[in-house]
This record gives structure tokens, C-alpha cells and sequence, in this order.
């Protein structure tokens, strides 16, 4: 009972469409803040090093080098003031949680690129594409080979 009354309560705060992203993810966060009357929105750029939490209570830390120092900031998932999360990179990862990033700098701090894997259905598709065009290519060069030959005569 406890538990269905929660989810319908916290199922109004949270946001309809959440980002995807990954641990390893360099990501920009788009901050609101406000400054007296006005509001103006900060981005917070750095690596997605841990995710926690779930529905409303989900929080992701995000790591970032300034001015030769490491800063890390946490921010819930579902926060009114986060106006978006920006994927700019995905890294290659294989941990839940790269707290080993804080005791390293310079270009170990890096991570590999991870790129979009693409399912055998795609491939299939791409084959078949490539040698259609492939197909229509040799169609033309056998026309115009026709063509001169017909002209030739």
C-alpha cells in the first residue's frame, strides 16, 4: 500500500522525456539559475562518472577539470533546474562507477570512444544498398558501352 501511494506521488514530478546517457558519457548540463529576478541557464560540461538512485531519487555525478583541479558536482536526474542534458561523447567503459578518474590527471584522465553498435539487420540493410547501387552503376556503364557501340557502327 505504502509503496503504490509513493510511486503515484513522485510519478508527477518526474520529467517525460529523460536523455540517455551512460557512465562514461562526456555530457553538458544545462543549469537554471537565478540571479535575483532573472534566471539564466549555466552549462556544466565534464565526464558522467556514477548514476545512483531510481524514479525521482536518481542523481549522476559529473566530473570536470578546472584550471588543473578536479571538480565534481552531483545533480538529480529529475531536477526542475536541469533544462538538459547534452551527450557530446560516449566513453568506453567497463565500470559502474569510475572513481578511479580522481586519482588520475592529464591524458589518463582520458577514455576511449565508445561508437554506436549497429545490429545485423543494419548491416544487412547497408549490403544490400551498397550492391543495389553497385547493380545500377554497372546497369549505366553497360548502356553507355551499348550506346558507343551502336554509334561506332
Amino acid at each position: 500500500m505504502q509503496n503504490r501511494l509513493m510511486t503515484l506521488v513522485e510519478e508527477t514530478s518526474l520529467k517525460p522525456t529523460v536523455p540517455k546517457f551512460e557512465i562514461g558519457d562526456t555530457v553538458d548540463v544545462h543549469v537554471r539559475i537565478l540571479e535575483g529576478d532573472k534566471e539564466r541557464i549555466q552549462v556544466y560540461n565534464g565526464v558522467v562518472i556514477a548514476r545512483s538512485g531510481s524514479g525521482t531519487r536518481e542523481m549522476f555525478v559529473v566530473r570536470r577539470i578546472v584550471q588543473g583541479e578536479g571538480v565534481e558536482r552531483k545533480f538529480p536526474v529529475h531536477s526542475p533546474r536541469i533544462a538538459d542534458i547534452v551527450v557530446k561523447r560516449s566513453g568506453k567503459v567497463r565500470r559502474a562507477k569510475l572513481y578511479y578518474l580522481r586519482e588520475r590527471s592529464g591524458k589518463a584522465v582520458r577514455l576511449k570512444e565508445r561508437f554506436a553498435v549497429t545490429t545485423a539487420a543494419e548491416t544487412e540493410a547497408k549490403a544490400a544498398a551498397k550492391a543495389e547501387r553497385k547493380a545500377a552503376k554497372a546497369a549505366t556503364r553497360k548502356a553507355k558501352a551499348e550506346a558507343s557501340a551502336a554509334k561506332a557502327k
